[in-house]
């Protein structure tokens, strides 16, 4: 697997190893008239250091938590005494404290809204005083390739706030570290480093992005999150909700090859991508079928690669037009189907990660389990995948990793079940060394997800309980014995529950032939 590493700058509450920046402060070139002084001060003052302990939990224990850490990051205040910063600087946490720019108190915040997706989260602080004398910044524009940009923030090196200049290098589309999510990113060249996250990224006094990550193994190349993006979050949530980003539902793969033009009998004057699945349950189910063309989006073309042109003679994914609506909107869709032309409108009713087999990474929430006769059972997660070390990649079980080269939900399962380990104990003797397991089916019935697994077995009136893996390899358990071992068990490995809080109301019995619709 080609994975390109990337960090969130974030400064973990531990010794660093000191780096210099690279870059001059704005003192430095901010010289001259009085007026430009006064407004880089004023400028300044809306910004903040952000003091956060996280408690992540443990998804290979995942009745336990981690263990407390503290991290710094930066951000801005914008109106109606916000903060905005990235969600990785406030994950998972339990505390959080802002400090102004040249003040030395630290103020109790919360956080009141958040999107992982977009790595970007608001704060309020219910102090009033915290914000006086503050003019907030607004929001600007998508800037130009080129353009000079300012970063401030508060990275690793020292404690007061540091400003450095750059440019914005390009615009397109990147995957977010924080969420594995394909959204519009800029990447600049300015000097940030850990503790610089969440920090504005302003062009002609405004906010034109949020820094969220960089390359480690690269001088000077960062990313941050677009205003575009930003705008899309502030929409999204202005009715009190967080939606996130529509998906259309389908795979596409390019079409520069002539060959296969001829095959969709694509017209010399036509391009665009041929659909090569469509997601069971997503907006394009039913409407646009396997084997059509993409032509064009909302009126914009999509070329052969993929691309859409999003500004004159700028390119990025097709994704861009549709990520521009929230969810709930109509989208028109032109197809080429068969040779003939067809306009669609389909409604993007749901977000990215219903069209995912298995989510990716998770925040400021609870691992999924259940416990039966001492099998740990679990949805399978790119967080649980995570806990086999820095380089999980290559380290997790490969039959779990290969599952994520077509990361979709099908007809039959919107979720992988795990049976990640046993709690050895006489009831499971023989199965103490199992992990790993995919499970397929529970007494021969075909597994959607871990509800349904829990339904099959707490339904049961079945003298055994048989669990399946994709293998045909068994575990199969007296239904009595293993019911009646369970607090034990529970209680030598000093678990609170067999189950998550989540999952309390999953025990009804399914129906014959019942499908679990929904997680």
């Amino acid at each position: 697997m080609n994975v390109v590493k990337m960090r969130c700058l974030v400064v973990l509450g531990v010794a660093v190893v000191l780096v210099p920046l690279a870059g001059r402060a704005a003192e430095d070139v901010a010289v001259g008239e009085g007026k430009a002084v006064k407004s880089d001060r004023r400028l300044k003052e809306a910004i903040v250091k952000i003091f956060t302990i996280q408690n992540p939990p443990d998804y290979y224990n995942p009745w336990s938590m981690r263990g407390s850490r503290g991290i710094t990051g930066s951000g801005c205040i914008i109106k109606g005494k916000k903060i905005l910063t990235n969600a990785h600087v406030v994950s998972d946490e339990t505390f959080v404290q802002v400090r102004r720019y040249g003040r030395s108190r630290k103020v109790r915040a919360r956080v009141v809204e958040v999107s992982h997706d977009a790595d970007l989260a608001l704060l309020e602080v219910d102090d009033d005083s915290f914000f006086e004398g503050i003019r907030p910044l607004e929001l600007g524009r998508l800037p130009e390739p080129q353009q000079e940009v300012m970063v401030y923030g508060f990275p690793l090196g020292g404690d007061t706030l540091s400003v450095t200049k750059g440019v914005v290098s390009r615009i397109e589309h990147r995957t977010y570290v924080h969420s594995s999510c394909y959204l519009l990113a800029g990447q600049i060249d300015a000097a940030i480093n850990p503790g610089n996250s969440g920090g504005p990224v302003i062009v002609d006094g405004k906010v034109a992005g949020v820094v969220m990550q960089g390359v480690p193994q690269a001088d000077n190349i960062g990313y941050m999150v677009p205003v575009p993006v930003i705008r899309h979050f502030m929409d999204d949530i202005a009715d009190g909700r967080y939606d996130g980003f529509p998906s259309l539902g389908v795979v596409m793969e390019r079409m520069e090859n002539a060959d296969l033009r001829r095959r969709y009998r694509m017209p010399e004057e036509y391009t665009g991508m041929l659909v090569v699945k469509v997601v069971p349950g997503s907006p394009a189910d039913g409407k646009i079928e396997k084997g059509d063309v993409i032509l064009e989006v909302d009126g914009h073309p999509v070329a052969d690669d993929g691309t859409v042109e999003f500004r004159p003679d700028e390119r990025t994914s097709v994704a861009y037009f549709i990520q521009a609506h929230q969810i709930g909107d109509q989208m028109r869709v032109a197809v080429l189907r068969e040779g003939h032309r067809k306009e669609i409108e389909v409604n993007l009713s749901r977000p990215m990660e219903a069209d995912r087999l298995i989510p990716m990474e998770q925040y400021d929430r609870l691992p999924t389990y259940y416990i039966f006769g001492g099998l740990v059972f679990c949805p399978l997660t790119k967080n649980l995948l995570s806990t086999w070390d820095g380089k999980w990649y290559s380290s997790a079980p490969r039959e779990l990793l290969a599952l994520l080269s077509d990361n979709y939900v099908t007809r039959e399962r919107d979720e992988v079940v795990l049976m990640l380990r046993v709690l050895a104990a006489d009831v499971n003797e023989g199965y103490h060394d199992y992990s790993n397991w995919i499970i397929s089916e529970v007494n021969g019935h075909k597994v959607r997800n871990l509800r349904d697994l829990i339904r099959r077995v707490e339904g049961s009136q079945d003298e055994f309980i048989e669990f399946s893996n994709d293998h045909g390899q068994r575990i199969v358990f007296d239904r009595r014995k293993a019911q009646a071992a369970c607090d034990a068990i529970l209680e030598t490995y000093h678990i609170r529950a067999d189950r998550s809080p989540d999952l309390a109301s999953a025990v009804e019995a399914p129906s014959a032939g019942s499908r679990d619709a929904g997680r």
